[in-house]
């Protein structure tokens, strides 16, 4: 797997499989191995598609206080989760591209490859549910026609970051950028961090 269109492909397959229950309840299952990038991407969009779900669940004006509780420390929880998948994925460019000698006037790019590839994971997600919108048939023409307008404009965009994503890894491969992770600081699920937490 080495092109933006394949990490997009198992994107959209992640969420039709997703789909076919449909439930957050769901049990995963992995088909790749653990090594492979493909087990991470995959992981990454069942996480992505699971806490999308999250984030419809707890919208819901008439939901339990009690349960809207316990269900922001599941979205806090898959926060983390993402957070950490994204690291996993750029440990394994790193781990890929160490031996390439980077180019003396080599630049630095302003995101990781694996924050880009979340951004497509997400954009995966905006795409197929965008795509329901513009299909739904008890919907009004009006509605639909505006969300086919979004749902093109989402697959242009699509297009465009999985370019900037290959160009960016290809100029990685090449020694022309170079990578440089910065790991994230969260700090409000730190008991010693966050005062909330250590003032308690």
């Amino acid at each position: 797997m080495t092109t933006a269109k394949q990490y997009n492909q198992l994107f959209d397959t992640v969420i039709k499989k997703y789909h076919i229950l449909d439930s957050v309840n769901q049990n995963f299952e992995n088909p790749f191995p653990n090594k492979d990038l493909e087990h991470l991407l995959y992981r990454k969009s069942w996480i992505d598609t699971v806490q999308w779900h999250y984030e419809d669940i707890i919208r819901i004006p008439t939901i339990d206080p009690v349960e809207a509780l316990k269900l922001k420390r599941k979205i806090d929880a898959s926060n983390q989760d993402r957070t950490d998948m994204v690291e996993y994925i750029d440990s394994y460019f790193l781990q890929k591209y160490e031996a390439v000698t980077i180019h003396t006037d080599a630049k630095i790019n302003s995101e990781s490859p694996a924050w880009a590839i979340d951004r497509l994971s997400i954009l995966a997600l905006k795409i197929y549910h965008m795509n329901e919108e513009a299909t739904r048939k008890e919907a009004s023409d009006t509605h639909r026609n505006s969300c086919q307008i979004k749902l093109n404009i989402l697959l242009e965009q699509r297009e465009d970051l999985s370019t900037a994503i290959d160009d960016l890894i290809h100029d990685i491969s090449e020694g022309k950028k170079y990578m440089k992770v910065y790991k994230q600081m969260k700090m409000y699920n730190d008991d010693s961090l966050n005062p909330m937490l250590y003032k308690k």
